[in-house]
């Protein structure tokens, strides 16, 4: 209604309406009011790529996908709102009250679809626990929404226009989706209690079960009641269970149940099984049906008090000896836990010892699950007692041939996923235990079972290559080669003087942050040495070890060498973000029309919140890149705190690094043209740039197969250039930048050794 009010007083006052007064756009000249516009596009790009990881960190999934949705809603109804305009407007055009000047949205007209889909995301996304975000937000829309005012590419009537539709569309998105509360669920419950003859004075949350389930107390007249609820959408331990199955050999692999109904029942499956053996285990009182996709299963109410939560008092001997006489009596009979850990064993309050969490396990079991078990209950015990009371416990109760028995599966691999978290910080623990079943069964087979069917790395590896390799073949398929030798002879000559250009900018670049006087010459020669040494080694790594060597060889103590050569690293790291979002910007945008941010700006934040996203929320992925960039980053402050005091080592350090840049974008942009290609210089810097951070992020030397799949990719998609002409350009590249450097770096290599200089 608001948008019908906007477009009706619109038409009734048409007249005499401008988009700013003309006295006050005279003084802002439209580059600058450009310039003003692009930093805060890609402010606003930036921070909502922020908002959208911190979501993910929190686990709001719900609140991104609403915000997602919104800025889709609004895009698509300002466009939508523009078509109708245009339509209704005939020849004549829009009313002057809404005209605009031309328009970067797939149809044009008065809306903002850029701005409109900012707001709407801003306005639904919900609440940003960062300090200031959420307000940095909505004046970088604001400043947009004044540049474009200002430089008459929008009037008031049409920005008001934007804004409401941006409004509605994050209200429609917030009704489409949902907030970000979980639903009821109190209701069905209750009735489904009521259903088993069991009338609940009150029901109470009390936190998740060990598979991530979420559990509920509920109090009668004469007991207490524990519900698990089960959900049809619990994806996470699904991706668990297909990521064991495919790293995991045989039984090792833990069984993948996707749907609720198997689920349920084989959750109510163990612990009947459980109960029929004798066990510590609480009687299932019913399975509930919630609907929509959520069911409850209904126990007595039996309280743990779990090996993590024990005192060291209470962990005496005979506490230890009845986990043992626990789980020997549920191997008995041919039940295995697969789950054991410090929150799954405890002792009920009667002093028994009993197990939870037996949905992951499984009935006749074969004896290596068995095993795994005694494996887990081993290492779950020694990071409470110690290795030696853990293993006397076992031998004592199920006997040396059972504990030697799980010897070989004493590995991570081997441990169910809680405990093995636990072990990354205590690896002392697995060594102690193999030391001490060593001494005590000598003959028992030490060497460790292979119970990975590939590790992680493997899995990772094998995908890249796959994946780089059908991203060749397909650029590849119909390419003519023979166009290789027909590089145009003046741009291949450029295309060269830029890329030897850029050994000269790295010495600058270097001798602007080591803290020594160093020679140009010797420092350009070094730069050739670590061309040669990188083509066996990860991209990055070779020439930061003989730079590191060059500068401790001058005369300078390993840590400053180090800090040295890293702060050189870490400023290229820092300098690249920027440069690529920049260039980002710039990539599509000939003339400066509404002061919309290019398709190319919105990937590349995408793909950088993408990347940072996971890398935060996957450890094993945020352990490998805190290990690739921990070099760069050490002893770095102090250097740079010194640095900051000498602006002229400062600037030939950062000019240095930003003439490599530009030397390494020239020497891609020129290889091109070489080839008869055209393409904008900014495209072309956002390809390289993006090439470069997967070359860097690539575990095979130099990059090698990556950056050229990249490189070739960017250039089809982002520059708009033929594979005809963006495979030779690629491959002359890369042999001007990576293989032509080789053969004079091997002859620097050895005369930086024979003058001691490495």
């Amino acid at each position: 209604m608001a948008v019908a009010a906007v477009l009706g007083l619109v038409s009734v006052t048409a007249e005499g309406h401008q988009s700013a007064p003309a006295e006050l756009r005279s003084l802002l000249p439209p580059s600058l009011l450009a310039l003003v516009a692009a930093a805060a596009n890609i402010t606003v790009l930036v921070l909502a790529a922020v908002v959208a990881v911190e979501r993910l960190i929190r686990r709001s999934v719900r609140d991104l996908v609403r915000g997602l949705a919104a800025a889709a809603f609004g895009y698509g109804a300002a466009e939508a709102v523009n078509a109708a305009v245009l339509a209704l407007s005939g020849p004549a055009g829009p009313p002057e009250a809404l005209s605009v000047g031309a328009h970067t949205g797939l149809l044009g007209g008065p809306a903002h679809a850029y701005l409109a889909a900012a707001v709407a995301y801003t306005g639904a996304v919900g609440r940003v626990h960062l300090a200031r975000v959420r307000g940095a937000l909505w004046t970088g829309i604001a400043v947009t929404a004044a540049a474009v005012l200002l430089a008459g590419v929008a009037t008031v009537p049409a920005l008001v226009l934007t804004a409401l539709l941006g409004g509605t569309a994050a209200a429609l998105a917030g009704f489409a989706v949902g907030g970000s509360r979980p639903e009821a669920l109190t209701g069905p419950m209750l009735q489904e209690l009521r259903r088993f003859g069991l009338e609940p004075l009150a029901l109470a949350p009390a936190g998740t079960d060990a598979d991530g389930n979420r559990r509920f107390t509920a109090d009668t007249v004469d007991r207490r009641l524990d519900i698990v609820l089960l959900r049809a959408d619990d994806t996470v331990q699904a991706l668990k269970r297909l990521g064991g199955l495919v790293l995991l050999r045989g039984p090792v692999a833990p069984p993948v149940r996707l749907g609720l109904a198997r689920r349920l029942e084989h959750a109510a499956v163990m612990q009947y099984a459980a109960r029929a053996a004798g066990a510590s285990a609480p009687e299932v009182l019913g399975i509930g049906d919630l609907g929509a996709g959520s069911a409850v299963l209904v126990c007595e109410h039996a309280p743990l008090r779990t090996l993590d939560q024990a005192s060291d008092a209470d962990l005496t001997d005979a506490a230890l000896r009845g986990l043992w006489r626990e789980l020997a009596l549920l191997h008995r009979n041919r039940i295995a836990h697969g789950s054991i850990g410090g929150e799954t064993a405890g002792w009920r309050l009667s002093g028994r010892p009993a197990f939870t969490g037996l949905s992951g396990g499984g009935v006749a079991a074969a004896p290596l699950k068995a095993s795994l078990d005694t494996a887990a209950l081993l290492c779950a015990l020694a990071l409470r007692v110690g290795a030696e009371r853990s293993v006397r416990a076992a031998v004592e109760v199920v006997g040396l041939e059972a504990v030697a028995a799980a010897l070989p599966l004493l590995q991570p691999a081997g441990m169910p996923h809680g405990l093995r978290r636990r072990l990354r910080g205590r690896p002392e623990v697995l060594g102690g235990l193999r030391s001490r079943i060593a001494g005590l069964a000598p003959e028992a087979p030490a060497r460790p079972a292979r119970l990975e069917r590939m590790r992680p790395r493997t899995v990772i590896s094998v995908a890249a290559a796959t994946v780089v390799g059908l991203v060749l073949a397909n650029q590849l398929a119909g390419v003519d080669l023979s166009t290789i030798s027909g590089a145009d002879a003046g741009w291949a000559a450029a295309a060269f003087a830029a890329a030897t250009a850029c050994m000269f900018a790295a010495a600058l670049a270097l001798m602007g942050f080591v803290p020594l006087r160093l020679s140009l010459w010797t420092t350009v020669l070094v730069q050739y040495a670590g061309s040669f040494v990188r083509i066996a080694v990860p991209a990055g790594l070779g020439s930061m070890a003989i730079n590191t060597r060059y500068v401790t060889c001058q005369g300078a103590s390993a840590g400053l060498a180090v800090s040295a050569v890293g702060l050189s690293q870490a400023v290229g790291l820092l300098i690249h973000v920027p440069l690529l979002l920049v260039s980002a910007y710039l990539t599509g945008t000939g003339r400066f029309t509404d002061f919309s941010p290019s398709p190319t700006l919105v990937a590349v934040v995408l793909v950088l919140a993408s990347g940072v996203a996971a890398v935060l929320l996957v450890p094993r992925l945020r352990g490998l890149v805190a290990e690739r960039v921990r070099p760069y980053f050490r002893g770095v402050l102090p250097q740079l705190l010194d640095l900051l005091q000498r602006p002229r080592r400062l600037a030939m350090g950062v000019g240095g690094t930003l003439l490599l840049t530009a030397g390494f974008v020239l020497s891609l942009y020129f290889s091109v043209l070489a080839f008869g290609g055209r393409a904008d210089l900014a495209a072309v810097a956002v390809v390289f740039l993006a090439g470069n951070a997967v070359g860097s992020a690539a575990p095979t030397p130099g990059g090698l197969g990556a950056v050229e799949a990249a490189l070739l990719t960017g250039l089809s998609t982002v520059a708009g250039l033929p594979v005809a002409v963006g495979l030779p350009a690629v491959l002359l590249f890369r042999v001007l930048t990576f293989w032509f450097p080789v053969l004079p770096g091997w002859g620097a290599f050895h005369l930086l050794q024979r003058w001691k200089a490495i």
